[in-house]
């Protein structure tokens, strides 16, 4: 009888212990995706700026030079 709850014991705690380590395998991956959002996101606004910084002055440009024409 001892052994039979002791082999279901054993079972029991090898079923948790790779439900555990899923479950933090899956907690690494999210996190490590959410890292890459966040650093695409920030690379995206950083761009974006830029890129508005950039047009704003092409436009100060044609403006001042058709006030020159």
């Amino acid at each position: 009888m001892t052994d039979h709850i002791s082999k279901n014991r054993e079972r029991a705690e090898a079923a948790f212990s790779l439900t555990q380590t899923q479950h933090l395998s899956r907690n690494r991956v999210v996190s490590e995706i959410d890292a890459v959002t966040i650093a695409r996101n920030e690379k995206t606004a950083r761009l974006r700026a830029l890129r508005l910084e950039q047009d704003a002055m092409i436009l100060a440009q044609v403006a001042a030079k058709s006030d020159k024409d």
